[in-house]
């Protein structure tokens, strides 16, 4: 059971919400009354990603550092109901609160308790083997010390298996060798100033230049930022980052941090692949913000029984972003589309490739593709093209009809046919913010990231959706299979 264990080590918190009405202003001063009408309570910090870790199914255990008092007390009941393990040091302060003062669902106000960090007692017996002997560790760090402590420090520096660091601006800085750090856009802006950040661009280009970099002065093996409904973007070697888009989304965005990194850290523990643990985090923390956040993992106060998970019935997708109107442009007119919607301050995503046998894995890159920007144009490689780069009998489906179906698709607004070995004439013509490719090319420098740069656009990696290719369709038509 150790190897399967997931361990979440961190600062824990307790959430506080308190319901009510407003329906007048108090006669001294002008500020408006609320009259309670509801008061749920919930773990925050790393309590609550231990609490959605354990939701998932997972053995959990959370090493933290806890008070004395009743926010303390109701923290480790509710772990205790959903089944998660605690070991806690004894905090000589009491166990922060945040409490939101809240009206028909939007905040007023928001209170925190337990006053600045303090120091804490020893580790209770087992709490630096367990570190040690997880299948994967979660640092869920808030600021308050226990990411901090020499003890907690050494156990994470000793460990051979994944550890996964969700860091915070105020906190500690990552143990060197960690499989992923998971920093927003504001922690990784933080951490990079912006005399770092090199010259501007496309943002997406910024927040590569700025994982890139904060991924060498934490010696990570990869960094995973996130870009709240922009989803997540992954750098982890020398090639393009991998940008994994969200599904557009309405719902309380508090808690999708740590749904994200516990989702993470999650799929190390079953023995995913970083890419593919990351592109899964997006579409539970896409599920978690749409089903409530982590509000709906809230319970009265006082209530005895386990919280409920977050993430609820998994949605339909809600439909592709809006695209910038062309301007006139006709379809046959890519370079024009694309001049129009940058005019229009948009942004303008161009995709390759052969697109012969188009099949679901084509059409879930262009999807994700489409996400990312206001304008999709697909660059296909001509019927020639295709000959010199697949070889005799491809391709199998000629270029008018390939055009057309790509034409087709809801989520393509232009095609342009290109006849060179290489998309680099074409991008040169379009000048794209972005050029996505496939996730099978992934940690490896490709030429167009020099040619982009020359107008601060950036190459992004997408998802791959394993086991679909036209090579691999062939081989089984060939088979009879």
């Amino acid at each position: 059971m150790t190897g399967r264990r997931l361990v979440v080590v961190g600062d824990a918190l307790l959430d506080r919400d308190v319901e009510g009405t407003v329906g007048r202003i108090s006669p001294d001063a002008p500020v408006p009354v609320l009259e309670e009408s509801a008061v749920t309570v919930r773990p925050g910090g790393a309590a609550l990603a231990a609490l959605i870790a354990a939701g998932d199914g997972h053995p959990v255990t959370l090493v933290t550092a806890l008070g004395e008092g009743a926010a303390g007390a109701e923290v480790r009941r509710m772990l205790a109901a959903a089944g998660v393990e605690v070991l806690a040091a004894r905090a000589e302060a009491p166990t922060p609160e945040k409490i939101r003062y809240r009206a028909g669902g939007h905040p007023l106000l928001r209170l925190d308790r337990g006053g600045p960090s303090a120091p804490s007692g020893p580790l209770p017996a087992g709490a630096v083997a367990a570190l040690e002997a997880a299948g994967a560790v979660l640092v869920s760090d808030y600021g308050r010390g226990v990411a901090g402590r020499g003890d907690v420090r050494a156990a994470l520096a000793r460990r051979r298996l994944p550890t996964v660091w969700d860091p915070h601006p105020r906190g500690a800085v990552p143990v060197a060798g960690m499989a992923a750090v998971t920093p927003n856009r504001a922690e990784l802006e933080h951490a990079v100033p912006d005399s770092e950040a090199g010259p501007g661009g496309d943002p997406l280009l910024a927040v590569a230049v700025r994982a890139r970099a904060a991924r060498s002065r934490w010696q990570a093996q990869a960094v995973a930022a996130t870009l709240g409904e922009d989803g997540a973007l992954l750098v982890s070697g020398d090639g393009p980052p991998m940008v994994v888009p969200a599904r557009p989304q309405s719902g309380d965005p508090c808690g999708a941090g740590d749904r994200f990194a516990s989702a993470v850290a999650a799929g190390l523990l079953q023995g995913a692949l970083l890419s593919e643990a990351v592109t899964a985090a997006v579409d539970a923390a896409g599920r978690f913000v749409a089903a409530g956040g982590a509000a709906a993992m809230s319970q009265p106060a006082g209530q005895t029984g386990q919280p409920t998970a977050a993430d609820g019935a998994r949605k339909p997708p809600t439909g592709l972003v809006a695209g910038v109107a062309p301007g006139g442009a006709a379809p046959t007119d890519p370079a024009g589309m694309a001049a129009a919607v940058r005019d229009a301050g948009g942004r303008v995503v161009v995709a390759g490739g052969c697109f012969d046998l188009l099949h679901a894995g084509h059409v879930s890159l262009l999807q994700a593709a489409r996400r990312l920007g206001d304008c999709l144009i697909v660059a296909v490689n001509s019927d020639a093209s295709v000959r010199r780069l697949k070889g005799r009998g491809r391709p199998v489906v000629r270029e008018a009809d390939r055009v057309a179906m790509l034409q087709a698709l809801s989520c393509v607004e232009g095609v342009v046919v290109f006849d060179d070995d290489s998309p680099i004439p074409t991008l040169r013509a379009l000048r794209p913010h972005l050029f996505a490719k496939g996730g099978d090319y992934s940690n490896r420098r490709l030429p167009e990231e020099d040619v982009l740069a020359e107008w601060g656009g950036q190459v992004v990696i997408l998802p791959y959706l394993s086991g679909r290719s036209t090579t691999g369709l062939l081989d089984l038509t060939a088979t009879g299979r």
